[in-house]
């Protein structure tokens, strides 16, 4: 059973990764808005930040790979939905492949393109002056972060891309999530906040996360941020996860 359905799953991906390829439009959408907040506010903003580093792209790339991650997931809603407005799903079902292959072909084809995302947007960087001391282990946690976190975004946003009434609806539920890292300490340390705002911006998601990353960036001790946002990853993950398969199993009953 689970031959077959990884079996299924690679065939599926593939469908999925061709379509990528015939429209790399979509990458470089995901990419361009990032790469503009990133160059306004380090070309336009940066000198007026105090936000304790020598180099302020080294602070900021961490909240912008995020908002990266998030504005990429809005397309796996988009693509989901156009499938089950086209009647591919019906046309899989009366096939013998594993049911559940087709959301995780689009969940891992959104793991595949939100990474290239985040590769581009590190290689901007780095022309901008990104500098980081971290080694190998820490670059393999930096992207287990990521994967984490893209792997919980995508399956949240299955849900929208399941039960929209329209294309818009289905990505429009992104763009919360894309400016929450304006409210962390993702472009100023949070002590810089009043004090209602502080206390969201360092309780929610994104400000541990954002702050382990910044710590394996500068080979800094991580503390409890790393697991905080583990926490925050992992339980998002299964939730999101259980809701998705709930609201897929209605669909197609």
């Amino acid at each position: 059973m689970t031959k077959h359905f990884l079996a299924d799953t690679g065939v599926l991906l593939g469908r999925s990764l061709r379509h990528i390829t015939r429209s790399l439009d979509t990458i470089i959408t995901t990419t361009i808005m990032p790469i503009a907040f990133m160059l306004l506010f380090v070309y336009v903003f940066g000198g007026a930040i105090q936000s304790g580093a020598d180099n302020y792209v080294d602070y900021l790339l961490p909240g912008i790979l995020l908002i990266t991650i998030a504005s990429g997931i809005a397309y796996t809603a988009f693509r989901l939905f156009l499938d089950m407005q086209g009647g591919i799903f019906e046309r899989f079902q009366s096939m013998p492949i594993a049911r559940s292959s087709v959301l995780w072909a689009h969940v891992l084809t959104s793991v595949v393109s939100n990474l290239i995302s985040v590769v581009v947007v590190v290689l901007v960087a780095l022309v901008m002056g990104f500098r980081t001391s971290a080694d190998v282990l820490a670059w393999l946690a930096v992207f287990g972060i990521l994967t984490l976190f893209t792997l919980a975004l995508t399956w949240l946003a299955v849900l929208p891309g399941l039960t929209a009434k329209s294309a818009d609806g289905a990505s429009a539920f992104a763009y919360p999530l894309i400016f929450l890292p304006f409210i962390s300490s993702a472009f100023v340390p949070t002590e810089t906040m009043p004090g209602p705002v502080r206390a969201f911006a360092e309780h929610q998601p994104v400000t541990s996360i954002v702050n382990a990353i910044r710590d394996l960036f500068t080979e800094q001790p991580v503390g409890s941020d790393i697991w905080i946002a583990l926490g925050w990853c992992g339980g998002l993950l299964v939730v999101a996860y259980l809701c998705a398969m709930a609201a897929y199993r209605r669909k197609i009953s």
